[in-house]
């Protein structure tokens, strides 16, 4: 006989909403910091006499200047980290809670929902991931930023041409912020959904490729329609991982339910 195929719970699919906000958080912090930035650089070379010749400059007062302009920024970062992380993850937490409740009560179940220690750990766990992100967004813009302006100084070049090529570094910091907020959603929601539906009594799931991207995953694609445990998600190029949770991964799963409610 046929095996009969299993039962599912509707899956809860990121939220593209949240996705865009946290998106547009980022970014409006990033234009933030780069106007500073380019403000506080044009300064310096109006007043060394940089923005239109080579001229002699003091490299180890620059460098202190920006070592310190650097410090201020990464902290505000870090202090930002800590208030947008925890509003990212009960954003996510209340949108995965508030599915998985409408997805049970579509069965005629009612679930409550309590934050217990998992989804404590979960939860935390989210915050912690986006508070080193959103700090590393910094780190690495200053860096470049400050490795650019070092550069120009050295080489002679006018301000025109620094000009530019922050723009350049701005946009791939405001790429890198679109990333982190579409796959952190992502992870974020298969982390917080996969520990709400463990302590359910939902063991297993049904894993689905979304059929999206230019160049999708060869092992990710076979893997559709595969059951795997949630516990440990499923081995794919010599790892355990589960849909969602790598860079520009954007499967998801459909939850198996319980062997009690299989025959309903």
């Amino acid at each position: 006989m046929k095996a009969r195929k299993p039962k599912t719970l509707r899956p809860t699919l990121p939220n593209a909403g949240t996705a865009a906000w946290y998106r547009r958080k980022l970014e409006a912090e990033i234009q933030a910091m780069h106007k500073s930035l380019v403000w506080w650089i044009s300064a310096k070379y109006r007043a060394s006499g940089l923005a239109m010749d080579a001229v002699e400059v003091d490299v180890e007062r620059l460098q202190r200047e920006m070592e310190r302009l650097r410090q201020q920024w990464v902290q505000h970062f870090g202090d930002l980290g800590k208030r947008l992380a925890r509003m990212f993850a009960r954003k996510v937490m209340g949108y995965t809670d508030y599915n998985a409740k409408t997805a049970f009560k579509a069965l005629g179940l009612t679930v409550g929902m309590t934050l217990t220690d998992p989804m404590q750990q979960a939860y935390q766990g989210v915050i912690g991931e986006q508070v080193g992100l959103i700090r590393s967004i910094a780190e690495q813009h200053l860096s470049q930023v400050q490795r650019l302006v070092m550069e120009s100084v050295s080489q002679g070049r006018d301000l025109h041409y620094l000009s530019k090529e922050l723009r350049a570094r701005y946009g791939i910091t405001k790429r890198r912020a679109a990333l982190i907020a579409r796959d952190q959603n992502n992870k974020a929601t298969a982390t917080l959904q996969t520990a709400r539906q463990l302590e359910m009594g939902i063991t297993h799931g049904i894993w689905r490729h979304s059929h999206a991207g230019k160049e999708p995953r060869p092992s990710h694609v076979k893997a559709d329609g595969e059951k795997f445990d949630l516990r440990k998600g499923m081995y794919l190029d010599g790892k355990w991982t589960h849909p969602g949770c790598e860079i520009n991964c954007r499967c998801w799963y459909s939850p198996v339910l319980p062997d009690f409610l299989q025959n309903d």
